[in-house]
């Protein structure tokens, strides 16, 4: 039987040679005088790779330092921390990377271990593969952006958000919306100033960025203005700080409004006297005596801008007497015909008022409502005074009055933008000054009155992120409360916010936050660092 050329090849004796460490054969064909095993024991691939090395973290933003000059947000035992701690070694580019993994340590030694295994030609075309481990140093620092937020007059553009109104409940639902979308990440400071907020950034698309936001989900205004800092007259460079004026339309919810004749017969000839009843990127307004909708632009308000008749606080009690309903529905409103009476004139008087609302769902004899006196007031207006009197009601109704629950039982809370980010400080002495004392007093005032209206509207909730109240969960005060107030807590009628509408809180994120799945694991270890 003939064999072929690659059997006889195959057949060949081979040339052998012992191993000059351990004696063991080796093939003698390929130059090599050690074995494999000894070549690994003494031929390291290794040499130059430093097992020691450090990597730069920053407290305040919780960012590590990507070489050159790249902060980056990294958990630990994450593959961005992984990739930052590799690009630390010299000398990893002359061999071939195999794997590299993390090697627990404790969260609060500031060290950070990594076992790396590695490829290498040891000796003529003998690949060798071996493992190592560096230890890293973490060592804390500031980054150049947080140095700056704790640095004057080191902002590029500013924001200043205003509303002429006499309240603050509109800036705190905006403060709301803008801790949900995150949309502050970027600022350097923010500062509360009395008609508003400023918000200051290193650099312009960022500002620009919030002025797009804001402009998209409440009716605003915005002019840009620029200030030329600094410029070179050899290399035409110049520095400008930019300033973005934002102006809220003065109209909130719950406002009594008088709208123009032109703008009430373009928006479906609406009656003029109106109430708005919600804020969005638009305001919309409802006839409380037809439950006629319509919804005004921003860009049509500014053209003709106007200011509403009444706010929430000239709200007054009244007390319902009466209610039959007309049988027309809307949505989820009712129209009817309601008898009130004020709540200070009962027992006094027998002045009663035969008023149309659009609050029939919801009222029923005995109950408490919140309107306008529009009979006992006096409105400077132009547009007031133009409406014809027999279409003026005495009374308009805006919302029904429900047991309100005090600080102490409520089972959630809201977070707070200024306190986190402006140098305000809420507990400041207020009795030095009785101008100080007063605008702390009405603050606190507009935040409850926010509070309340949270409360009361389920609508209102959708934007804000609303979160438990850690051993308040049951809602109730102490034992020794009074049984007044026991009482108001057993009134089934009252909206509540159900507990599967709260956030559970893990170190600023909830747990339905696209994030938490990120920062699960981190949360408690990266604060130690």
């Amino acid at each position: 039987m003939s064999l072929s050329v690659k059997d006889e090849i195959a057949l060949k004796p081979r040339a052998t040679m012992l191993c000059c460490e351990c004696g063991t054969p080796i093939d003698g064909s390929k130059g090599l005088v050690m074995c494999y095993d000894c070549i690994k024991m003494k031929v390291d691939i290794t040499e130059g790779i430093p097992r020691e090395a450090n990597i730069s973290f920053c407290r305040d933003c919780e960012r590590f330092l990507q070489p050159p000059g790249q902060w980056i947000r990294a958990r630990l035992e994450s593959r961005e921390l992984l990739a930052v701690c590799l690009k630390k070694l010299k000398g990893l580019n002359k061999v071939r990377l195999i794997d590299a993994s993390f090697i627990w340590t404790e969260p609060h030694s500031r060290r950070i271990k990594v076992k790396i295994t590695v490829q290498g030609e040891a000796m003529l075309n003998t690949l060798i593969q071996q493992s190592f481990e560096v230890e890293y140093t973490v060592n804390a620092m500031q980054c150049a952006d947080c140095a700056k937020s704790y640095t004057a007059n080191t902002w590029t553009a500013t924001v200043q958000i205003r509303q002429k109104v006499p309240h603050k409940r509109t800036f705190l639902y905006l403060e709301q919306m803008i801790l949900k979308n995150n949309a502050h990440v970027n600022t350097v400071s923010i500062k509360e100033v009395k008609d508003g907020l400023d918000f200051f950034y290193s650099q312009k698309n960022h500002a620009i960025k919030m002025v797009d936001f804001l402009t998209s989900s409440v009716p605003a205004k915005y002019k840009r203005s620029e200030e030329l800092v600094s410029q070179d007259s050899h290399t035409d460079v110049s520095k400008y700080k930019f300033t973005y004026s934002v102006e809220l339309v003065p109209i909130c919810k719950d406002d009594l409004v008088v709208l123009p004749k032109k703008i009430a017969k373009s928006l479906g000839n609406i009656s003029q006297f109106v109430l708005c009843h919600k804020i969005s990127n638009s305001v919309q307004f409802l006839d409380p005596k037809t439950l006629q909708t319509a919804e005004l632009q921003a860009p049509v308000y500014w053209r003709n801008p106007f200011n509403s008749l009444a706010d929430s606080s000239q709200l007054v009690e009244f007390i319902v007497l009466d209610v039959e309903s007309t049988g027309t529905v809307k949505s989820n409103r009712v129209l009817a015909d309601i008898t009130v009476a004020r709540a200070v004139d009962l027992g006094v008087n027998d002045q009663e008022y035969y008023i149309r609302s659009h609050l029939g769902g919801i009222l029923h004899a005995g109950d408490s409502a919140m309107g306008y006196f529009i009979a006992n007031s006096n409105y400077n207006s132009d547009l007031f005074d133009g409406l014809k009197y027999d279409y003026i009601p005495d009374v308009v109704l805006v919302k029904k009055l429900y047991p309100k629950k005090t600080k102490s039982k409520r089972n959630w809370k809201l977070k707070r933008m200024a306190k986190e980010h402006s140098d305000i400080d809420a507990s400041k002495d207020y009795n030095n000054a009785r101008v100080e004392r007063q605008d702390f007093e009405r603050a606190e005032k507009d935040y409850e009155m926010f509070l309340q209206e949270l409360e009361d509207d389920s609508d209102l909730r959708n934007n804000i992120n609303m979160y438990k109240n850690v051993g308040n969960e049951s809602g109730a005060g102490d034992n020794e409360e009074s049984d007044d107030e026991s009482e108001d807590l057993e009134d089934g009628d009252a909206p509540g916010i159900d507990m599967d509408e709260l956030l559970d809180e893990i170190d600023g994120l909830a747990l339905d936050d696209p994030e938490h799945e990120e920062s699960e694991q981190q949360s408690e270890e990266e604060s130690e660092y």
